[in-house]
């Protein structure tokens, strides 16, 4: 069973990407923040993660840069999804470590559809 961690601090955008990811067969841990997200992978490699953009604390590109210091997640998957579709925020997040970008609101196939181009085996 492939594992994603999402990170949002909105719980109803939580509940929603999880949903979907649940659905497609997916084990799910959420966050509501960077620095809980950096509490959950002391003990957990996920095979993808979603984060938000813009979070209170530690916004979606520093945990971005966090993440890629750990060995463990060093080459895992990550995803930005966010309202933001500036073009030098995208170019911020592809040089922290992002794989990729998904603009809010998102439909379940397309974000489904970027899933299994990113994760070999989705």
């Amino acid at each position: 069973m492939k594992k994603a961690l999402l990170v949002d601090d909105s719980t109803t955008l939580l509940m929603s990407i999880e949903g979907v990811l649940k659905k497609a067969g997916w084990e799910v841990r959420t966050a509501t923040g960077g620095r809980e997200a950096l509490a959950t992978l002391a003990g957990y490699k996920p095979d993808l993660i979603i984060t938000d953009l813009n979070m209170p604390g530690m916004d979606g590109i520093t945990l971005i840069r966090e993440i890629r210091k750990l060995p463990q997640t060093r080459f895992v998957p990550i995803l930005m999804l966010t309202t933001e579709s500036l073009q030098a925020k995208r170019q911020e997040a592809k040089a922290a470590g992002a794989t990729g970008w998904l603009v809010k609101p998102v439909q379940a196939n397309a974000l489904m559809d970027v899933v299994r181009r990113v994760v070999p085996g989705a």
